[in-house]
């Protein structure tokens, strides 16, 4: 089955910030949509993280010319979860290179990175850090992704609840991000998509104010993406909006009769082996 997809994106500086280390970008012609999150002194998590979003529309912009690196094999997943595995690596080391480059004002920067790649009715995610994928679907909302933070971590042993994680003072220490490390292990997941469906990539900026029975409400009560990322983004700032802001929203629907008839349906898989 092949989809039309509907999307919008913002992103905001929030309340408290004066610089907005957030970036997001997407390639609808090779189905790629990425949200990262920078970190570092000065503009450096600017930097990190326009560089992250930039690295993985390049490499599936390569891979539809041929030129993209081989792409490397992580197990129990799709050619496409391996393909977006790949790109996060190698933005993690253009990143990582900046970052230990000798610039002063680059040193110790760094990004997460939350991203989706859709080809036909198939989704591969793949993300590094605490952004976030969400699917939207039947009037429930399903957390797609797993925090790389302390707070999350300690959640999953069973020493912190999600109430206790949602107060805490340590929510932004991050145990996993690209520039971090020399190399850095992406979480990747598959699945199929359906007419319907909605998916949102966000910065933590708005996930740690809208949860999930606000997200449902803000996207039935404003079926225009553009609007609902408008109030998305407005909703995180009524709570306070101490970070920066960002909303990426895809909707997938049935291909009309006659695109589906004359082919203009989206691109087929390229492989770059």
């Amino acid at each position: 089955m092949t989809f039309s997809l509907q999307i919008a994106g913002k992103s905001d500086v929030g309340c408290v910030r004066s610089n907005n280390e957030d970036n997001f970008g997407y390639d609808a012609r090779h189905g790629i949509f990425v949200v990262c999150d920078g970190m570092g002194g000065q503009a450096a998590g600017e930097v990190a993280s326009k560089m992250g979003v930039d690295a993985l529309l390049a490499f599936f912009r390569d891979i539809a010319e041929k030129k993209a690196p081989p792409i490397k094999a992580f197990d129990g997943v799709s050619e496409r979860a391996n393909a977006l595995g790949s790109a996060i690596m190698l933005a993690n080391a253009s990143v990582y290179k900046a970052s230990h480059g000798g610039e002063r004002e680059h040193a110790g920067m760094g990004s997460t990175v939350a991203a989706a790649l859709i080809e036909g009715n198939f989704l591969a995610i793949g993300h590094v850090g605490d952004s976030r994928v969400y699917l939207i679907r039947d009037g429930a909302v399903h957390f797609m992704t797993n925090d790389h933070s302390l707070v999350m971590e300690q959640v999953r042993r069973g020493l912190m609840t999600q109430q206790e994680a949602e107060r805490s003072e340590v929510q932004n220490i991050i145990l996993r991000a690209l520039g971090s490390e020399e190399t850095v292990e992406p979480e990747l997941e598959d699945m199929v998509l359906a007419p319907g469906d909605t998916i949102l990539l966000a910065s933590d900026g708005l996930t740690k104010h809208v949860r999930d029975g606000n997200m449902l409400h803000l996207l039935k009560s404003n079926p225009d993406l553009d609007q609902a990322c408008d109030a998305m983004i407005a909703a995180a700032k009524e709570h306070g909006g101490d970070d920066n802001i960002t909303c990426l929203l895809i909707r997938v629907s049935k291909l009309p009769w006659y695109k589906r008839l004359f082919g203009k349906g989206n691109r087929k898989w390229q492989n770059s082996i």
